[in-house]
């Protein structure tokens, strides 16, 4: 994170700490917190999850309990959270995917927009475009170029079907007008492997431990950021929207829910309180170590961002005629 960003981060973090908190809230809690992963036990969004009950916990004099509900892209967490009580007793935590673009690809069993809400942005994985040693291009521009002299030649792997990186290379396909051949994963596993052996040029994939250090050992060699600014360990790295495709400059951007109808003076304090444990150093150090940035900032700023993205995987998702089955 650069010290701009940095700097950007903790102010709007130190605004949104700094609310007025309503009455309701002070009589809030009064028995345990539950806080919904959607993800299974283990991964950074477990961890991450966990550290911010743990502060929470401190914070607000009750224990909180992290619960894993895994499957279905998000959906099934989101579901539970959606159908618990909207007393502030449950929250969950998530991508804005289940929000975002698996409400455009088929019918979750929640409405998106009416029966959760978000109650704090809390970090974002900036997505890494990566050529591997079956592409000669070393920078993203040679890539597209590439590309438009040889339409479908070039291949881009996913982690799925209507991923985040299959939206990605849509919109860097509409964008650039190029012809690129997706080469969907079922996760990244595999994915990274055949990376590895050059079963194809590009690959998208989150920033994490394990890509940079194939990137700091030569195999795979960086493209292009998803990310609102460049990274500290790749600052010779521009981002898409650098690059002239702000459409397809996305990343994973990870919050905490609440059911539809909890308190408004609940929400104000959560949201206080997440803020304040993301400006702490032991929850900045932990998330950079695992290559994610924290965001915070207000409700409605994330209500906002959510909406947006939403929008915008409609177009793609209908103009690219995106389907699962």
């Amino acid at each position: 994170m650069t010290d701009s960003v940095r700097r950007r981060v903790l102010a709007s973090l130190a605004l949104a700490a700094a609310l007025p908190l309503g009455a309701q809230a002070q009589t809030w809690p009064a028995k345990p917190i539950r806080i919904i992963v959607a993800y299974p036990a283990g991964g950074v969004s477990d961890v991450v999850a966990r550290a911010l009950g743990d502060k929470l916990s401190e914070r607000l004099g009750t224990p909180v309990v992290v619960e894993n509900k895994a499957g279905a892209g998000g959906t099934i967490g989101m579901d539970a959270v959606a159908k618990a009580a909207p007393d502030g007793y449950t929250l969950g935590f998530s991508a804005i995917s289940p929000l975002v673009l698996n409400p455009h690809l088929g019918t979750p069993p929640y409405d998106a927009t009416r029966d959760i809400v978000p109650v704090a942005s809390v970090m974002y994985s900036p997505v890494l475009l990566l050529g591997t040693q079956a592409a000669k291009e070393r920078d993203f521009r040679s890539l597209l170029a590439t590309a438009k002299a040889q339409p479908g030649q070039v291949r881009w792997a996913t982690s799925g079907l209507a991923s985040l990186g299959h939206i990605m290379l849509e919109h860097i396909m509409q964008g650039s007008g190029v012809q690129i051949t997706h080469v969907p994963y079922k996760g990244g596993g595999q994915q990274l492997n055949d990376a590895l052996s050059g079963q194809f040029e590009v690959l998208s994939t989150n920033a994490g431990p394990a890509v940079m250090q194939q990137i700091k050992a030569g195999k795979l060699h960086p493209l292009a950021v998803g990310a609102p600014a460049r990274l500290t360990t790749l600052p010779n790295v521009p981002t898409l929207g650098e690059l002239g495709l702000p459409a397809a400059n996305l990343n994973s951007v990870f919050g905490m829910f609440a059911p539809a109808g909890v308190p408004a003076a609940v929400l104000e304090r959560l949201n206080a309180e997440i803020n304040r444990a993301l400006a702490l150093p032991d929850i900045q150090a932990r998330l950079e170590a695992s290559d994610n940035v924290p965001t915070g900032g207000s409700a409605e700023a994330f209500r906002r961002q959510i909406a947006a993205e939403s929008q915008s995987n409609a177009r793609i998702i209908r103009a690219a005629n995106i389907r699962l089955n």
